[in-house]
């Protein structure tokens, strides 16, 4: 409840106003049934038509501010839920950016997503509801009430009393519900987790026949959310047959005590009416209030998701807030990038990844790293990135420990190749612009030439405004990787990191691509983390990574004679060539 108190504090005038409108709305609401039995006891009892005129003048008027109220406030109450959820995906967005990769693992990608979609549209769901259906019934019972006493006290107290008896049954009802709404949430992330691994690699499943298994799977995240929310909801079943017996039990002991208090003078036929229409009216909101209820234990325990999110501090934050001042570079050899004494562990790890690594990448170098699968080589590329904080010793950029300038200072200095290519959805200008949005047609032609991927572009018949797909799916491997080179060579950096970015390129490709590039990253830091030894040979050192530890470091020609690891990784892709 805070945490939706918290974001609509900055509407304060519209709550408010949607509130003031909400009261005068039900205030006319119940005006009329008083009118209405006004009318009939002046009827009865002889009145003028001009009498009976007067009062129906009243109950048009009254009905057409409750109706303006309603409108209005039916507009106001959409607007702020829209605002409400609106600054929630802002804020869930924002932070979801600030976690590590390692944070993002303990919610889950399918997680961050329900949070962000279906949670925050079950909590404006519930807001307007309870706006809508909840708030009026404290005002519709208070007014109600009055009027009843008012009329008769005896009818007044048993109103109250069936108001009660409808509140109790209510809350225990919903109190052996909210466990049920938790384990539905968990089973609609569960649900989309599924779904995602079905969508994403339908082609392995596919390729392994695998059709029915993941069928089956899914069939079973489907039925269990079933199950869970028929249960749910045949308690609350239970709760409208209860209510709809109160609210016809009320009626029957109206009638049966009205023809004695009519009788007796202390009742006429209009205020039994009016009764009535009170009773009918609260019961009727009371039963609103009941359906929307049945929204509020899902839409806690969302705002509780919600909160997990927001209240989470991630792994990798500013040490400081201040970056330090660029400096022109005097020494073309000057250091971009050291590691000193390097070691590192993730958080569910009893073991180091990576041991003590030393080594410094230089302006106009190139700096390879080469290792077995699972020797850490691309967490070192992560650590570069600062995606992980160095559990022991330290990185340096230009002299400065990293922790020690903001992420996006570090960023700014580093053009990032991942592994897996990844491109957005958009055109191919778009997603080379992606690094730096102010370039030209010309500066993204040639960073997409140097990266070999230039004469695919121009044999495309829109040229660099030709469409791609989310995550590229339209394009082959080599191409995305080529179009996720010409990328980062857009934005110009002082480091490159190219994580086993020439995987997918034949050999020629490869080659022509190294060739292209050295001119092009001669004032740069070149950092190569590859598995093919041809793609790394002539880099101006080597180094070598085994079990996490740096084997070797040095020239392709001085390894291959003084570090067995590389000389066996090199004489094996011998062979097999």
């Amino acid at each position: 409840m805070r945490l939706v108190l918290k974001f609509l504090k900055p509407h304060w005038k519209l709550c408010v106003v949607t509130v003031l409108l909400l009261i005068i709305d039900v205030a006319g609401a119940l005006y009329i049934p008083t009118l209405a039995a006004e009318i009939l006891n002046q009827g009865t009892s002889g009145a003028t038509f001009d009498a009976l005129l007067g009062t129906g003048a009243q109950m048009a008027a009254a009905s057409l501010l409750s109706g303006v109220c309603a409108i209005t406030g039916g507009y106001t109450c959409a607007m702020l839920s829209a605002r409400l959820g609106k600054d929630m995906r802002v804020a869930v967005y924002e932070k979801s950016l600030k976690l590590s990769i390692y944070d993002f693992r303990q919610f889950g990608t399918a997680s961050i997503t329900t949070r962000t979609v279906s949670d925050i549209t079950t909590i404006q769901f519930a807001v307007t509801s309870c706006i809508q259906m909840i708030l009026p019934v404290p005002v519709i019972f208070v007014i109600a009430l009055a009027l009843s006493f008012s009329l008769d006290v005896e009818m007044g107290f048993i109103l109250l009393a069936v108001v009660l008896v409808v509140l109790i049954l209510a809350f225990i009802i919903i109190k052996s519900a909210s466990p049920l709404f938790k384990r539905l949430q968990k089973l609609l992330d569960r649900m989309s987790t599924v779904l995602l691994e079905n969508i994403t690699g339908v082609r392995v499943v596919r390729a392994f026949n695998n059709e029915r298994r993941e069928e089956k799977r899914m069939a079973e995240s489907f039925a269990n959310y079933a199950d869970t929310s028929i249960r749910a909801n045949r308690r609350f079943a239970n709760l409208d047959g209860l209510s709809f017996f109160c609210i016809n039990f009320f009626v029957v002991t109206v009638y049966w005590l009205s023809g004695g208090r009519i009788s007796s003078g202390h009742l006429q036929i209009g205020d039994i009416t009016a009764v009535i229409e009170y009773a009918m009216m609260v019961l009727f909101f009371l039963m609103m209030a009941q359906m929307v209820i049945l929204t509020l234990p899902r839409a806690l325990e969302c705002c509780e998701r919600i909160r997990e999110v927001l209240d989470h501090s991630p792994e990798i934050t500013d040490m400081v807030t201040e970056n330090p001042k660029e400096t022109e570079a005097d020494d073309k050899d000057k250091e971009v990038l050291s590691f000193r004494d390097v070691s590192f562990r993730f958080a569910d790890a009893e073991e180091n990844t990576l041991h003590r690594l030393n080594f410094t990448c230089r302006r106009g170098e190139t700096t390879a790293i080469i290792g077995g699968t699972g020797s850490g080589k691309s967490t070192i590329a992560l650590l570069m990135l600062r995606f992980h904080d160095v559990t022991a010793g330290s990185i340096r950029l230009n002299g400065t420990d990293i922790r020690q300038v903001t992420q996006e200072y570090l960023r700014d200095h580093i053009g990032y190749v991942q592994q897996k290519a990844w491109l957005f959805s958009g055109t191919i200008a778009d997603n080379l612009r992606y690094s730096s949005p102010e370039a030209t047609d010309e500066e993204l032609m040639h960073a997409a030439d140097v990266a070999q991927a230039g004469d695919f572009i121009r044999s495309l018949p829109d040229g660099l405004n030709s469409y791609v797909a989310q995550g590229g799916t339209n394009f082959s491997g080599g191409q995305k990787q080529r179009l996720s080179i010409a990328r980062a060579l857009v934005k110009k950096p002082e480091l490159y990191i190219f994580d086993d970015s020439f995987s997918a390129l034949d050999f020629k490709t490869d080659a022509a691509l190294r060739k292209a590039l050295a001119p092009e990253t001669k004032d740069a830091a070149v950092v190569i983390i590859a598995q093919r030894v041809s793609s790394i040979r002539h880099a101006d050192q080597i180094i070598v990574i085994n079990e996490g530890e740096m084997v070797g470091k040095g020239t392709h020609d001085e390894l291959m004679e003084n570090c067995p690891v590389y000389k066996e990784i090199s004489d094996s892709q011998t062979k097999e060539a």
